[in-house]
């Protein structure tokens, strides 16, 4: 297997109000067949129903779980990327879950979750180089003094 990720898909309750929280974001996508598709830099991230996706992968649909031991992360250039973002968040109907502020590791980070429960985690690490078109090129952990592995 290749190491890369081409796809994430968003299991949701409602297609259209997830839609229109991430466009109320500035993402802009394409619905086809009861299914919203985002490009996101390098990768797509997939709006689809949850009972249809629990489907799809030959899994039974069950309630959503509080957290599914995952979280989405969006690295910005600032600081103030990080507070207008959140801004955004709150007017566009997530729910920040952790205010923003300077972590132990010392880069500026917050988290929310989107309107199904999805966690995501924004953040300006200036140790993870973004290029031009978003794409995240990660530091050489070798003991480089690096400030942090997340976010």
């Amino acid at each position: 297997m290749e190491q890369r990720i081409t796809l994430v898909t968003l299991g949701v309750s409602d297609l259209g109000r997830a839609k229109r929280f991430y466009e109320a974001l500035g993402w802009s996508g394409q619905e086809v067949e009861e299914t919203v598709f985002f490009q996101a830099g390098g990768i797509g991230i997939v709006l689809w129903h949850r009972d249809k996706l629990a489907r799809d992968c030959g899994l039974e649909p069950s309630p959503p779980v509080p957290f599914g031991g995952i979280a989405l992360a969006h690295n910005v250039r600032s600081d103030a990327e990080v507070d207008d973002l959140l801004r955004a968040v709150e007017r566009a109907g997530g729910t920040i879950t952790k205010p923003a502020a300077r972590n132990a590791i010392g880069f500026y980070s917050s988290a929310f979750l989107d309107p199904d429960g999805h966690a995501w985690e924004i953040a300006c690490n200036p140790s993870f180089t973004l290029a031009e078109d978003g794409s995240v090129t990660l530091p050489d952990f070798g003991g480089s003094g690096v400030r942090g592995a997340r976010g």
